[in-house]
């Protein structure tokens, strides 16, 4: 049969064609999970604006993310004005704030923290927004949460009245932005190294004053409008650090005493500016007391910042997916659509399976953040929480990691060229979350503290196991593995806790504390999928978490059969 060009690049733009126009209405999981987490009343109120922003990312915000991350249209460093005056800026291309408007306009995604214990709202925005990448704007949301976060918990009355109303403004022109600032070439995941210092220098908006002297190496949003930094205030270690709000502007309107020596170079999230730079006796303000600021920093920050790269990874996952399953249904090879071989049927499950395990997880970890912040937690949940948080940061990355790379290879060569699609950039985004917020050795590293420490190991599996047992018989037998899993881990935690060096204890927990993280997400999707009414679409998505479960809870992965190759089929014809 002759080669027919005309007719492969039909079959394309059929690709093109099958995305979702509605990336929240097309989402069967996402608002099944909102209606129950929100519950009816909530999930009513604010539906209408969930649908209207799952088609704004669908359209007009992944169209501009496109746009602003071409090579020629990325972030610059101006560092004066025409007229010589210092304005430390950064000049954007108009497709930046095209983005900006959409995702803080649109999807308020900030915005939504002026409604008390909104966390699973606000995730589910940044969730959505996070199928289009970084976009030059979503790690600033992370960021700007941990402002809230933070001078919401610990601010004084004067900071928050000064500042807290322009963070939570919808309005794109009007609103401020954060960022936060720790990293220092000497102390990254060490933070007790940091060297930048902090000198008292009276009192203002209700707390006392300081100035901030020194080199901060790694700077993301480095052109935010607050900042949220550590610098030392006593001696060594973490014990010696506070945490200060230092905003951009002065009060007479001039910026404030800091350089921005240069940006970073970095591999993804290359819309958004990061920077190396030297404060020379800025100007910050004390957010609670300065000898908790580290505690302040991981309590308010940091977890949320963790969050955060939990929830996005999962919307990259899903973004992958759809790509790769509409290519898998239009291209055509050997004379019928590769959706058809059973070698892609195999891929595309394993990525869905990822997906809605992490998209389940993360919005179960946000749920129980509202209740935390309603004081309906217990302590056993409060534990699950904490080390949840973790292990869902460290396996969500290396997840949706190994999604993307098999929807690239789904597309063949087409999946490494940056203008056929958004893969490409979803890969290099996805690597920087993998290092933001805790490496995967850190995470490790401090889950053995929280369990040789705190025990913290106990009450986290006992939820676990609430979890993975739904009395539903058919969920139940697949989640077998994952339970299987945790008696095998709960069995070695004995010996490894007590061994004397922390190090090899941390290398040997490694493997468990995986297939934990993996029991959270199999457990937490075993939990929406109770809430499924439909039998039918249950029985499909029984078979995602079959798959989720045997790739990566069993001992070992088990051969396919024709049994699995049926299944791998039947997933493939899954929509949403």
């Amino acid at each position: 049969m002759a080669s027919n060009p005309l007719k492969a690049r039909e079959d394309l733009h059929a690709w093109r064609e099958r995305q979702p126009t509605n990336l929240f209405t097309s989402d069967r999981q996402l608002v099944r999970l909102l209606r129950a987490t929100l519950g009816e009343e909530r999930f009513a109120k604010h539906r209408a604006h969930f649908e209207a922003f799952g088609g704004v990312v669908a359209g007009p915000l992944d169209e501009a993310a496109i746009v602003n991350n071409r090579t020629t249209n990325l972030p610059e460093l101006e560092r004066w004005s025409p007229l010589g005056e210092r304005i430390e800026a950064v000049a954007h291309h108009p497709s930046y704030h095209d983005c900006g408007r959409h995702i803080y306009e649109d999807g308020e995604v900030i915005a939504a923290y002026a409604e008390p214990a909104s966390n699973t709202r606000a995730m589910a925005l940044f969730y959505l927004s996070s199928h289009v990448g970084e976009a030059g704007h979503n790690c600033p949301v992370a960021c700007t949460a941990g402002v809230v976060k933070a001078l919401g918990a610990e601010g004084s009355e004067a900071l928050k009245a000064r500042w807290l109303g322009g963070v939570l403004t919808k309005d794109y022109p009007e609103r401020l932005d954060g960022a936060q600032f720790v990293t220092e070439v000497q102390g990254g995941s060490d933070v007790g190294l940091n060297a930048v210092v902090a000198t008292p220098d009276g009192e203002g908006f209700g707390t006392t004053r300081w100035r901030i002297t020194g080199e901060k190496w790694f700077c993301s949003n480095s052109d935010a409008d607050l900042i949220l930094m550590t610098a030392r205030v006593a001696g060594g270690g973490t014990r010696g650090l506070g945490l200060f709000l230092v905003p951009r502007l002065l009060e007479d309107g001039t910026v404030n005493h800091f350089n921005v020596r240069r940006l970073k170079d970095k591999i993804g999230t290359r819309s958004m500016p990061s920077g190396e730079i030297d404060f020379v006796g800025a100007i910050g303000y004390a957010v609670g007391p300065v000898d908790q600021g580290f505690r302040t920093l991981m309590a308010q920050v940091i977890n949320t910042s963790r969050l955060y790269n939990t929830v996005g990874t999962a919307g990259i996952a899903r973004r992958a997916r759809l790509i790769a399953q509409a290519y898998a249904q239009s291209r055509v090879a050997f004379g019928q659509p590769i959706a058809r071989f059973p070698l892609v049927q195999e891929m595309v499950a394993r990525m869905r399976g990822a997906s809605q395990a992490l998209t389940a997880g993360a919005m179960r970890i946000a749920h129980h953040l509202d209740k935390e912040e309603r004081g309906e937690l217990s302590d056993v949940e409060r534990a699950w929480l904490r080390v949840g948080t973790n292990l869902a940061k460290m396996r969500s990355c290396q997840h949706s990691h190994r999604v993307v790379l098999t929807a690239i290879e789904t597309l063949g060569g087409n999946g490494a060229i940056e203008s056929f699609s958004v893969l490409p950039r979803l890969l290099r985004d996805n690597v920087v979350y993998e290092n933001w917020e805790g490496t995967h050795n850190t995470l490790i590293a401090q889950t053995h503290r929280d369990f040789a420490k705190h025990r913290l190991h106990e009450p986290f599996i006992a939820v676990l196991r609430r979890d993975l047992t739904t009395g539903d018989a058919a969920i139940d037998a697949a989640l077998e593995p994952a339970r299987a899993a945790i008696d095998r881990a709960e069995d070695a935690l004995g010996s490894i806790l007590a061994l004397p060096d922390p190090g090899t204890a941390a290398l040997m927990l490694r493997p468990h504390v995986e297939r934990l993280g993996d029991a959270l997400f199999a457990g937490a999707f075993a939990q929406d999928l109770l809430t499924e009414e439909d039998a039918d679409r249950r029985a499909a998505e029984l078979d995602v978490l079959t798959v989720f479960v045997d790739e990566h809870l069993r001992v070992a992965r088990p051969d396919p059969d024709q049994a699995t190759a049926a299944r791998f089929a039947r997933v493939m014809e899954l929509d949403g």
